[in-house]
C-alpha cells in the first residue's frame, strides 16, 4: 500500500477493458464482469475518481489500431492518470511495442500499474523488470497459440476435412464431408450460371442476362447455426464467386488467398482476402474430392477467360469484348516492344478505328512504336477466319436452328423448378392453416394470409410458364427461312456480312480461333503473324495506307472532272453538274458548293475567276446562240449535227465552243439557213395567229 501516494490518488484511476474478438464480447460475459469489477478494486485502493476505457472491446491487442489504448496513452501523457488498472498484462497489450511504450510513459509521469495480484511502479527497476517479463510472456503466449491453431487448421486442410464455410449448392454431412444439395432447383440454378458463362463468356454479360430475364440465383443467408437458402437477383460478386470457386469443379482448395502486412500510422495492418494466388501456388488442392458441377478442365478455361477479360489489369490479357466497330482489339501485340496495341476511334461519329502501340510514350516521353488504320487489316484477318470456318458453315447453320428452337429452354426449366418449390410451400402453408384451431383468429388469420401469399406466387409462376409455352409453340423457322439459313451456311461470307450479325458476335468468333496477332510496320506494309488456337500460325502482309489516305477518298475521275470544270464554272454550278452526272462524295452524299470548295482546297485546284473563259476565247452554248442570233435549241442541233464544233466533258457539263469557230463562213451560213427556215409545225391549212 505504501506505493500509493496522495499524488496518485489526486489523479484518476483508469480501468482498461478489452476483449480480442466480437465473439468473446457476445459470449465470454464472465471475462467482462471480471474486468468491469476492477472498478471496485480501484475504489478499495483509495481512488474516488475511477474512469472506464472500454473502446477496444472486440479488438485484438496484437498491434492493430486500438482507439481506447491511444486514449489511455494520451491521458497518461497529460498526467491525469494515477493508476492503470487491468485484469492482466495481456489485456493491456499483446506486443512488445505497445507494452514498453506504456511502461515508458508511466515511468516518466509516475503512473502505477495495477492488476488483480499486485501494484507495480514502473520507476522501480525490479517492478520494471517484472513487468517487462510479463509483457514478453504475453506476447510469446499469443504467438504460440496462433502457431498451434494455424498448424492444426493446415493439418486438417491437408486431409480435405476443413470446411470453415460451405458454398451454396453443397451441404455438410455428419462425417465432415460435403455433397451436392439434394434440392434440384438449387442444382439447376447453379448449372445455369455456368452454362450462361460458357455461352456469353463474360461475367458482366451473364449478370445482365439474369437481370434482364428476372432469373434468381440461390444464396445462403449469413448467420450462425443452420443457414437457409434464399433466392434473389444476383450481383456481380455472387456470380464471380461461383465461377472462380474450385469447389464447383469437385476440388478441395485451401490457401487460395494470401495476407499482406503493412505499416500505417505507425502500426501494422493485416490485409486479408485481397491477394489472389495462382492455383498452382495454393497450399492444398485435392482433385475429385467431391461431386462437382463442372469438370476441372472447364474450370481452368473459365479462369483463363476471366483473366483475359480484365481490361488493363494484365500485361498479356486481351481484355473483354467492348463496343466499337473494330474487330481485333486486344489481339494485336507489337513486334518491337511486346506491348498490347490500343484502339482509338476517330472521324465523324467515331466510326474510324486506328491501332497504336504506345510503347514508352508515357514513361519516357518517347514516340509511339507503331500505328496504323484498322479497317483494311480487319477485313484481311476476317477473310482468313472465314476461310477456315467455311467447311463448318453447314454445321453452324444447323446449330443456329437448334439454338433458335431452344431459346427459352433455360428460363422455362428455372421457372418450373420454382413452381415445384412454390407448390410445396403452398401445401405446407395449407397444412399449417388446417392444423390451427379456427376459433383462434389471431393465429388463423396470419396463417391464412401466408397461405394466400404462397398461392399468389404460385399463380404468377404458372402464368410465366404458360407464356413461354405459347412462345415456343410458334414455329421458330418456316421452310423458306430454313432453306435460306442453310444457303447462308454454304456461303459463310454472306452470313458474316449480314446486318443482323452484331459486331460483338463477330469478335467472339474471331477470338475463338485467334489467340493473338504479332504486328510490325515494314515500309508501307503491315507484317502480321496470326497465332491460331491450337498452336498453328499464319504470316500475312497487308498494304498500309499512305499518310493522308483513308477510305473516305473521292474517286480520281471525279477529281479530274472538277479540275477541268473549275476552269469554266463556279463551285455551285460544278456541284449541280456533278449531281446531274450521278457522282457522289466520298461519304456517299450529294454535292454542295461547300463540298466542291473543300475538294478544290484539298487538291490545290484554283477557283474559277470571272472572265477566265473569255480570256481563253471560249463561250458556252447560250453565249454562242446569242452571237449567231439563233435559239439555244437551234445551236444545240447545230452541235449535234457537227456544223458547230464543240466539246463536253460529261453529261450535264456545259458545251465549250471556241469564239473563233463562230466566225467561220460555214457556221455563219448554217446559222443563216436555220434562221430562214419555216417552223417545223408549219402547215398551209393552218391560219396564222393575229398579231
Amino acid at each position: 500500500m505504501s506505493r500509493i501516494t496522495p499524488e496518485h490518488l489526486a489523479r484518476a484511476a483508469f480501468v482498461y477493458v478489452r476483449q480480442s474478438t466480437m465473439y468473446q464480447v457476445v459470449n465470454n460475459l464472465e471475462s467482462q464482469r471480471r474486468q468491469y469489477g476492477l472498478v471496485e478494486r480501484a475504489r478499495q485502493l483509495g481512488w474516488d475518481d475511477v474512469q472506464i476505457v472500454d473502446d477496444d472491446l472486440g479488438r485484438s491487442g496484437g498491434g492493430t489500431v486500438r482507439p481506447g489504448f491511444e486514449k489511455l496513452l494520451a491521458a497518461i501523457c497529460e498526467e491525469r492518470v494515477g493508476a492503470v488498472v487491468s485484469l492482466e498484462a495481456s489485456r493491456l497489450a499483446r506486443n512488445g511495442r505497445d507494452w514498453h511504450t506504456l511502461l515508458e510513459f508511466c515511468g516518466l509521469v509516475g503512473t502505477l500499474i495495477v492488476d488483480e495480484e499486485a501494484i507495480y511502479d514502473p520507476r522501480s527497476p525490479n517492478d520494471r523488470l517484472l513487468l517487462g517479463m510479463k509483457g514478453t510472456m504475453s506476447e510469446m503466449e499469443l504467438s504460440v497459440l496462433r502457431q498451434r491453431s494455424v498448424e492444426a487448421m493446415r493439418q486438417k486442410a491437408r486431409r480435405g476435412e476443413l470446411h470453415l464455410t460451405v458454398a451454396v449448392g453443397y451441404v455438410k454431412t455428419d462425417d465432415d464431408r460435403i455433397e451436392k444439395d439434394p434440392d434440384r432447383r438449387i442444382q439447376d440454378g447453379i448449372l445455369l450460371v455456368f452454362r450462361k458463362f460458357a455461352e456469353l463468356q463474360s461475367i458482366r454479360q451473364v449478370l445482365l442476362w439474369f437481370r434482364r430475364e428476372n432469373v434468381l440465383v440461390p444464396a445462403i443467408v449469413q448467420g450462425r447455426g443452420k443457414r437457409p437458402v434464399e433466392w434473389k437477383a444476383p450481383v456481380y460478386h455472387t456470380l464471380h464467386h461461383m465461377l472462380t470457386n474450385p469447389v464447383y469443379a469437385g476440388s478441395y482448395a485451401y490457401g487460395r488467398r494470401g495476407t499482406r502486412v503493412t505499416i500505417k500510422d505507425g502500426r501494422k495492418r493485416i490485409m486479408r482476402d485481397t491477394l489472389r494466388r495462382d492455383w498452382k501456388d495454393w497450399e492444398v488442392l485435392i482433385h475429385d474430392h467431391h461431386e462437382g458441377y463442372i469438370a476441372w478442365a472447364e474450370f481452368e478455361r473459365n479462369q483463363h477467360l476471366i483473366a483475359d477479360n480484365a481490361n488493363g489489369k494484365s500485361y498479356m490479357g486481351r481484355g473483354s469484348i467492348r463496343r466499337g466497330e473494330a474487330l481485333l482489339p486486344g489481339l494485336f501485340r507489337c513486334a518491337r516492344c511486346g506491348r498490347r496495341l490500343h484502339i482509338h476511334y476517330t472521324g465523324k461519329g467515331g466510326n474510324t478505328q486506328r491501332y497504336a502501340c504506345r510503347g514508352a510514350f508515357g514513361a519516357k516521353a518517347a514516340d509511339t512504336c507503331i500505328g496504323f488504320g484498322g479497317m483494311r487489316v480487319d477485313r484481311v484477318v476476317a477473310q482468313e477466319v472465314l476461310d477456315r470456318l467455311q467447311p463448318l458453315g453447314i454445321e453452324a447453320a444447323l446449330a443456329a436452328m437448334e439454338a433458335q428452337s431452344e431459346h427459352h429452354c433455360d428460363k422455362r426449366q428455372h421457372i418450373e423448378n420454382a413452381i415445384d418449390q412454390a407448390q410445396y410451400e403452398a401445401a405446407r402453408a395449407r397444412r399449417q392453416y388446417d392444423a390451427v384451431d379456427p376459433d383462434n383468429r389471431l393465429v388463423a388469420s396470419e396463417l391464412e394470409r401466408r397461405w394466400n401469399e404462397k398461392l399468389v406466387q404460385l399463380r404468377d409462376l404458372e402464368t410465366q410458364v404458360e407464356s413461354l409455352k405459347q412462345m415456343q409453340q410458334v414455329p421458330s423457322l418456316s421452310a423458306e427461312n430454313r432453306a435460306r439459313l442453310m444457303t447462308l451456311g454454304k456461303d459463310l461470307a454472306k452470313a458474316w456480312n449480314s446486318r443482323s450479325v452484331s459486331i460483338e458476335t463477330r469478335k467472339k468468333i474471331v477470338r475463338l480461333l485467334v489467340r493473338e496477332i504479332i504486328v510490325d510496320v515494314v515500309d508501307e506494309t503491315l507484317a502480321l503473324v496470326i497465332h491460331w488456337e491450337g498452336g498453328d500460325h499464319t504470316e500475312l502482309a497487308v498494304k498500309k495506307n499512305k499518310i493522308g489516305q483513308t477510305r473516305w477518298t473521292v474517286e480520281a475521275d471525279v477529281v479530274d472532272l472538277v479540275r477541268v470544270l473549275a476552269r469554266q464554272l463556279s463551285d455551285a454550278a460544278i456541284a449541280a453538274v456533278l449531281n446531274r452526272s450521278g457522282k457522289l462524295t466520298a461519304h456517299g452524299a450529294s454535292w454542295t458548293r461547300t463540298h466542291v470548295c473543300s475538294l478544290r482546297n484539298t487538291n490545290s485546284i484554283p477557283v474559277y475567276r470571272e472572265g477566265e473563259r473569255a480570256e481563253r476565247g471560249e463561250v458556252t452554248l447560250d453565249e454562242a446562240a446569242d452571237v449567231l442570233k439563233v435559239s439555244r435549241a437551234t445551236a444545240y442541233r447545230m452541235v449535234n449535227s457537227g456544223a458547230l464544233p464543240a466539246k463536253q466533258l460529261c453529261g450535264g457539263a456545259p458545251w465549250i465552243i471556241r469564239r473563233s469557230d463562230l466566225q467561220q463562213d460555214a457556221v455563219c451560213r448554217e446559222a443563216d439557213a436555220r434562221r430562214s427556215r419555216r417552223p417545223i409545225s408549219w402547215d398551209p391549212r393552218q391560219n396564222p395567229l393575229p398579231l
